[in-house]
């Protein structure tokens, strides 16, 4: 890829596309294009089609979506379902009609069966009914996936579909309704500390999760732009996992809170577990390099920093 080719991020304000963004200009690429969604509706067709017809981007990476947690999942099914569709359809269509030789799809792990066997493999697709509670995201990811296989298979471009595991990073969302764990963890226990409370949490703490650093996740980004790679879907995460109390425990430790921490038993675990294989990526010659202990880290000093305006101090 030159380093001077058009590429096209969406969603390039957001936790994965800005670290796309970052990743992107680290490594040299001067030609980098990002439109807000007030200046690009990706939903509305037309406004795409202009947009794809004014400024012909060569490469496109769609880290446009909506996202949130179980709570907006479940009350919000259509929106899930709809949005993500109309974002996804209009990039990809107008992507292959608009002559895009490369575009990188990414979706999330949650397009895998309920019950599919551990570790997760992209050869699961399909083979059994979804998890309830976010199978809005999943249909619209797994429709994203296949129109880019269907591309691929019929016109024999380089679209390619990555999958990442749960993300965490800079740039997250903190908001308690609709973040996702790590990130709720994160706040919650930094609150606790400021006001000297224990943190209550919801399960046994025992589900087991898999969490990659939204850095890595655009390293894999840059590997799949700079390498052509001989199949559509991989995977991308750590390949190890921790058990949610053990999540707890080190986010805590990260944060200095001391006091206890409280499991509501009565609340859901969820999925006993959810870990990635990586095996067909790190085949290719990727894979992830952050430890968790370094990238919550991060990403604490980020939450201390930037979102909620807590003066700077030393962790």
């Amino acid at each position: 890829m030159k380093k001077d080719s058009k590429i096209y991020i969406a969603g390039h304000r957001g936790m994965v596309g800005s670290a796309i963004w970052r990743k992107l200009s680290a490594e040299g690429y001067t030609n980098l294009l990002g439109k807000t969604s007030k200046e690009l509706d990706l939903r509305n067709q037309q406004a795409v089609n202009t947009f794809f017809e004014s400024e012909k981007p060569e490469v496109v990476i769609d880290a446009a979506a909506r996202v949130g947690g179980i709570l907006a999942n479940n009350d919000y099914p259509y929106q899930f379902l709809m949005e993500n569709l109309q974002i996804q359809n209009n990039l990809i269509d107008f992507s292959h009609k608009f002559d895009v030789e490369k575009f990188i799809f990414l979706g999330s792990s949650c397009i895998y069966p309920k019950h599919a066997p551990q570790p997760l493999k992209e050869e699961y697709l399909l083979t059994d009914s979804l998890e309830p509670t976010n199978e809005w995201y999943a249909i619209a990811k797994i429709a994203g996936v296949k129109a880019c296989e269907a591309i691929r298979k019929q016109f024999e471009k380089d679209y390619v579909s990555l999958m990442p595991t749960n993300l965490y990073g800079s740039h997250d969302n903190f908001d308690l309704q609709t973040s996702h764990v790590l990130p709720a963890m994160i706040r919650k226990f930094h609150e606790a500390k400021e006001n000297s409370e224990p943190v209550e949490l919801w399960g046994s703490g025992s589900p087991m999760r898999e969490f990659l650093f939204v850095d890595d996740l655009a390293d894999a980004v840059w590997f799949a732009l700079e390498n052509e790679l001989p199949e559509n879907l991989y995977n991308v995460g750590t390949g190890t996992d921790l058990t949610i109390r053990e999540l707890a425990e080190l986010i805590q430790k990260i944060t200095a809170h001391t006091g206890e921490i409280i499991w509501d038993n009565t609340k859901p675990d969820g999925t006993p577990r959810k870990l990635m294989n990586v095996d067909k990526l790190k085949n290719e010659g990727w894979t992830a390099s952050t430890p968790l202990k370094e990238g919550i880290r991060k990403t604490y000093q980020w939450f201390l920093e930037s979102k909620n305006g807590y003066k700077q101090v030393k962790i």
